[in-house]
């Protein structure tokens, strides 16, 4: 008997699979880098720039704000990407209309680098953000479809260590001195407002086309953090809207956070809302996992080259969600079907076919050695863990042989969900290996970006 699990929202023929990639060769220092725009036949024919300067928010906690991110690397190329200049101006208070203001090249360091913690706008940046290299691939990659430029103008206001209670709309302005916190939401309007004059005074038009939330590390027990995603996105398409004039929506791109809670054993509440929250296609896109990237030493934050690789995935899709008008997943499953001790996971693959990556260590071989061969595949049976035998591709789907038979009673299989208590090799807590074959090169790191599977969690009934 083969009892299936299916996530209706996803269903198979509903998705599109993207990929057609083009390629151009254009790298850092001469070398060849294939920065892989998506074909306009993928997006059935439609290239959007609705603005002269595209606003980009970038929120978020300590990985939007490039905590560990030294020594900063990235300079920014000769594209003409903005970000709002403070001048001589002392923020708070925050006046859009102060003549200081002006718009400067975005290249990093972006602004002085912070010297205290918490320390919130615009002394909130502690290293390189994923913002310079995310700008430069999307001016890359649009420039393979158009002989236009898309100018991206960057808003960086997150706040290292805080909550969603702190950076989102509920927050209330402090202004008492530089290392207060609650400025986030207070300084995307400031930035907007600013941004929007000053385009005008220039003959250009503004509106914003993304936010983008790097968080939810102070949020990973957080059950209601799906409710506060969805909140946060309303509000800001609200404000931003009436501040732009802009009528159309506006998308936020979020990544999942996979290094709180660390301890063996435990799971995050907020990394799956992450992926849960992009399923209905309501204007929040998962962009995909973090695993895959560059860590320091701790385990929590990434490296200067793991921002700069974060950045050219939301790059890419942003690109294929704002310029190109995809209705693009990341990989994630659509049905999980169950026959004797055998479960087989089907999924949305971005850029077929599968492939497992080898690079990386398997996980859970220093704990839960049940699953030490399910390269990152959990299962569980009446909420105990059952022994893996053997996880196997097979086209767009896993097949995975458990060491019991699942035929009856409650079974559940996960992905790079349970913490192991040690962090990979330069790497966090939460991983695993299975990738697409998506060919895209970063414009700044000249590494190929393909798409990591999410963290989930399914039941299968």
């Amino acid at each position: 008997m083969s009892i299936v699990f299916s996530i209706s929202c996803l269903g198979e023929q509903g998705l599109s699979r993207c990929g057609n990639i083009s390629r151009r060769s254009e790298g850092p220092g001469g070398a060849a880098a294939k920065t892989g725009a998506a074909a306009l036949s993928t997006a059935g024919g439609r290239l959007a720039k609705a603005w002269d300067w595209v606003g980009i928010v970038g929120t978020g906690q300590s990985l939007s704000v490039g905590a560990e991110g030294v020594p900063i690397e990235a300079q920014g190329k000769p594209t003409h990407n903005l970000v709002l200049s403070l001048g001589r101006a002392t923020v708070p208070p925050f006046d859009p209309t102060s003549s200081a203001l002006s718009m400067a090249p975005l290249l990093e360091p972006i602004r002085p680098r912070a010297t205290t913690y918490p320390s919130a706008y615009p002394a909130n940046l502690y290293g390189e953000t994923p913002h310079v290299a995310m700008a430069d691939q999307i001016s890359a990659l649009f420039r393979q479809v158009s002989s236009d430029d898309y100018i991206t103008v960057h808003t960086i206001v997150g706040e290292s260590g805080q909550p969603m209670s702190v950076i989102d709309k509920s927050a209330i302005e402090n202004v008492a001195g530089a290392t207060s916190t609650g400025r986030a939401y207070t300084a995307t309007l400031f930035e907007a407002t600013a941004v929007a004059r000053l385009a005008r005074a220039a003959g250009r038009t503004y509106g914003i086309g993304a936010i983008v939330l790097t968080h939810g590390e102070s949020d990973a027990s957080n059950v209601a953090y799906e409710q506060a995603l969805r909140r946060l996105r309303s509000d800001y398409s609200r404000d931003l809207a009436a501040i732009t004039g802009q009528t159309t929506s506006i998308p936020m791109l979020v990544s999942q956070q996979q290094s709180v809670p660390s301890a063996i054993g435990t799971t995050s509440a907020s990394t799956l809302a992450q992926w849960r929250v992009g399923l209905d296609r309501s204007g929040i896109v998962c962009s995909g996992p973090k695993y895959q990237y560059q860590y320091s030493p701790d385990g929590v934050h990434l490296t200067a080259r793991g921002y700069e690789q974060l950045g050219e995935k939301y790059a890419e899709v942003y690109f294929r969600v704002v310029a190109l008008g995809e209705n693009w997943q990341p990989l994630q499953p659509t049905r999980a079907e169950r026959a004797g001790n055998v479960l087989t996971i089907r999924f949305h693959v971005p850029v077929p076919p599968l492939a497992w990556d080898d690079s990386f260590a398997p996980p859970h071989r220093t704990g839960l050695f049940e699953w030490a061969r399910g390269r990152g595949f959990e299962v569980r049976g009446g909420g105990a863990p059952v022994p893996i035998t053997s996880v196997t591709i097979v086209g767009d789907s896993v097949r995975i042989v458990c060491g019991k038979d699942l035929s009856g009673g409650d079974v559940e299989v996960g992905y790079a969900l349970t913490a192991v208590g040690t962090p990979s090799p330069g790497g966090t807590t939460r991983w695993g290996q299975l990738r697409d074959s998506d060919p895209v090169v970063g414009t700044t790191t000249g590494a190929t970006q393909p798409n990591y599977c999410v963290t989930f969690s399914l039941p299968v009934p």
